[in-house]
């Protein structure tokens, strides 16, 4: 008989393995829910990507791209030792849940970039070129929506 797909269970769970290096990259996504205040108004936008760089100088991760797109926001992030992911997002989000009424989905993607070369540079040109796909620009560097420790 064959095996019928009933859709994912439950919530993801974010834990790192105990093997997976110090100095991993993880592709984020975060969703907000429908009707949530659009992260890409000019005054959110200019928070969120504060906190950002907030969250990089307090070295609660590291961000090697972060870009904010109307309704989610993609991320190559690091996270330091004794850092953990989930509750590291889940800060950040539930800040701007309180100051900027943004209303995020209750869970994430996020998917561990192996091949440090090939696959990262696969990744941030699907990010950078999130907003040209969407049509919300014509080249992926006129986007003023993301932000990068390395630049």
């Amino acid at each position: 008989m064959p095996k019928v797909y009933h859709g994912f269970g439950g919530r993801l769970f974010h834990e790192m393995p105990s093997w997976v290096q110090a100095d991993a990259i993880y592709h984020i996504r975060v969703r907000c829910e429908v009707g949530s205040p659009r992260l890409t108004q000019p005054e959110i936008a200019d928070r969120l990507l504060e906190s950002v760089k907030l969250y990089q100088v307090k070295e609660r991760w590291w961000v090697h791209l972060f870009l904010l797109m109307p309704d989610h926001w993609h991320a190559l992030l690091s996270f330091g030792v004794g850092r953990e992911m989930s509750k590291t997002i889940g800060d950040w989000k539930r800040w701007h849940t309180r100051h900027d009424g943004i209303v995020w989905q209750g869970n994430y993607f996020d998917h561990r970039v192996r091949n440090h070369l090939a696959e990262w540079d696969a990744k941030s040109d699907y990010i950078r070129n999130n907003p040209v796909v969407a049509g919300l620009c014509e080249r992926a560097e006129d986007w003023p929506w993301q932000w990068s420790a390395h630049e």
